[in-house]
């Protein structure tokens, strides 16, 4: 057998190795167990560039906080419906599991189809403010090559359009 054959069985088999892991959930890395509010904020951007952050310049010497900036969501119709159009598109929402939803508080956890990785999302009101800010990191890895973000923006345009 050529090495072009073996090179392509053992590919094959490492990609049938990496879909049993993920449906085991090998790969869907541990919950965090700090999450939630510490002293009016959530947990810092992850110090890899795989999240994103509306709170992101409440640390101003942290290093992913320019690659973690992102507007938080604007209230729309009060507090209260906003959490709950909020809530509303999280549960509509391919993928996604509302773990906690408290008042003023939602954390979500996002899993992909086939590897069944992993992202943490939380989302606090700030009356204050008039929004609710937003934090989404992925589990596993250095980087998420924008899939934080972009979520986080697909949420934001869902959330703008429900009624």
């Amino acid at each position: 057998m050529s090495v072009l054959k073996w090179f392509s069985l053992g590919l094959a088999c490492l990609a049938v190795a990496v879909l049993v892991w993920a449906q085991f959930g090998l790969l869907r890395g541990r919950e965090p167990t700090n999450l939630g509010l510490r002293e009016g904020k959530l947990k810092p951007p992850s110090k890899t560039p795989n999240s994103v952050s509306s709170q992101a310049d409440s640390w101003p010497d942290h290093a992913q906080r320019d690659y973690a900036r992102i507007a938080p969501l604007p209230l729309r119709g009060g507090s209260a419906a906003s959490m709950a159009r909020l809530h509303g598109v999280l549960q509509a929402w391919p993928g996604a599991t509302v773990v906690r939803n408290e008042p003023g508080y939602l954390y979500a956890q996002f899993s992909t189809r086939m590897l069944k990785f992993t992202d943490d999302a939380e989302f606090v009101l700030d009356e204050g403010q008039g929004v609710i800010h937003l934090r989404s990191a992925s589990r596993l890895g250095r980087k998420d090559f924008g899939v934080n973000r972009q979520r986080a923006e697909a949420l934001r345009s869902a959330y703008n359009a429900a009624n």
